[in-house]
């Protein structure tokens, strides 16, 4: 009898980015060293200069559903619902999804669709057709949407953890599939840009004026960006079963609180150390396995610094220092669909044999623990990839993926 844990798999991926629709756009844009932060021209921020963000260009047409939707889509919900029906393509598995669950974070869900018009007259502007936006305004309606549009019948809600969102979310759908729960769950994160962000993030003087640069000494702040990635998630046996595609295998996982300030990170990096620890545990990988991260990697002053005493402390075992870089200064910072996003790019990294690099960077903080990717992608092996989210009021997110043998990418 073979009582080893179920391993969970990643079967399918789908994206909605700066660089456009699907995975493969991502990877290649990636690759390709491809900066998408730019002007906003989506909406009027109100000020000048308008602010640096990386804008999705086009969302396009959603196929016909295969029975009419009750649900009126925001530009959150319809990355969501493109992103996951991707993900089902790419899964091989369109027909037998019914049983199947869903979870999708969000941060901003259906507040893109406010209008400054609700400001002036909020009774006028309901009455004449806005009041139609207010049910997508609710942290859980991209999760419905996606499951309305899929048909799925298994449990579908939305996570709702600052910028360490998307992160949990597939971390909360593979402790669904491997306590046999659910026998396949749809996870992700959905963000749009709206104004009520971006003028939030603005009055935090949170923003840099110029394309960020994270890990930077000369760093002024972020840039936000917006996108969705859905992943499909089974048991490995399950995916073998029916010959589906394996990605990547998820190894492990964790989730930490700071507990320290409602926007500012623990100043030593203590949650996001001991996130990266217990996930690390969990797969049972060794620091020195690991052969990249994903960071959180904001450009913002207080993030950076805590987050690099987080690898001193999560890797001062490891005898090389650890290749890290922040794919944020290709995309911005997309809120709640960050982590998942984030985790496509470091499948895409193994995948495809490749470091991808920090844009902008060319003066790192100074740190023994970290090799700083800069300049071109590093063409390498990358069987074990990890992936670091961090949010608003403490959250921490950390994911852990194995490369099956044989798939990596030339």
């Amino acid at each position: 009898m073979d009582n080893r844990p179920a391993e969970v798999a990643i079967t399918g991926i789908g994206v909605v980015s700066p660089f456009g629709i699907g995975f493969e756009a991502l990877s290649a844009g990636l690759l390709e060293c491809r900066s998408r932060l730019k002007p906003l021209t989506l909406f009027d921020s109100g000020w000048e200069p308008p602010p640096v963000v990386a804008e999705v260009a086009e969302i396009g047409e959603l196929p016909e559903a295969a029975r009419r939707s009750a649900f009126r889509l925001s530009r959150t919900d319809h990355f969501a619902v493109q992103a996951a029906l991707g993900a089902v393509q790419a899964a091989q598995s369109s027909s037998d999804f019914h049983e199947a669950g869903g979870i999708i974070a969000t941060t901003v869900a259906g507040l893109s669709e406010i209008d400054p018009a609700v400001a002036a007259d909020p009774k006028r502007y309901y009455r004449d057709g806005g009041f139609s936006r207010v049910t997508s305004y609710q942290a859980s309606h991209p999760a419905e949407a996606v499951g309305d549009w899929l048909g799925l019948h298994g449990p579908c809600w939305g996570v709702n953890m600052a910028c360490a969102s998307g992160g949990a979310a597939i971390a909360l759908a593979a402790a669904a599939v491997m306590a046999g729960e659910v026998p396949m769950m749809l996870a992700g994160g959905s963000d749009a840009l709206a104004p009520y962000t971006v003028s939030g993030f603005h009055s935090l003087q949170a923003l840099d004026s110029d394309p960020c640069r994270p890990f930077d000494v000369n760093r002024k702040g972020l840039n936000l960006g917006e996108g969705a990635a859905v992943f499909v998630l089974e048991t490995v046996e399950h995916a073998r079963k029916r010959n589906a595609p394996i990605l990547a295998i998820l190894k492990g996982w964790a989730m930490t609180n700071d507990a320290f300030h409602q926007t500012a990170p623990d100043e030593q990096g203590r949650g996001m150390a001991q996130c990266m620890t217990l996930a690390l545990a969990m797969a049972r990988v060794l620091p020195d396995a690991v052969a990249y991260v994903n960071s959180h990697g904001t450009g913002t002053p207080l993030n950076d610094v805590a987050e690099v005493k987080a690898y001193e402390t999560a890797f001062r075992d490891r005898k090389l220092p650890i290749p890290v870089s922040s794919t944020k200064s290709f995309i911005g910072h997309c809120l709640g669909a960050a982590g998942a996003i984030e985790a496509a790019i470091t499948i895409a990294s193994m995948r495809r044999a490749a470091l991808f690099p920090t844009l902008s960077l060319t003066d790192p903080i100074e740190t023994r623990a970290v090799d700083w990717l800069m300049g071109a992608p590093r063409l390498q092996p990358v069987p074990v990839g990890m992936s670091v989210s961090a949010g608003f009021g403490g959250s921490n997110a950390c994911l852990i993926f194995e490369l099956p043998e044989g798939l990596a990418e030339s």
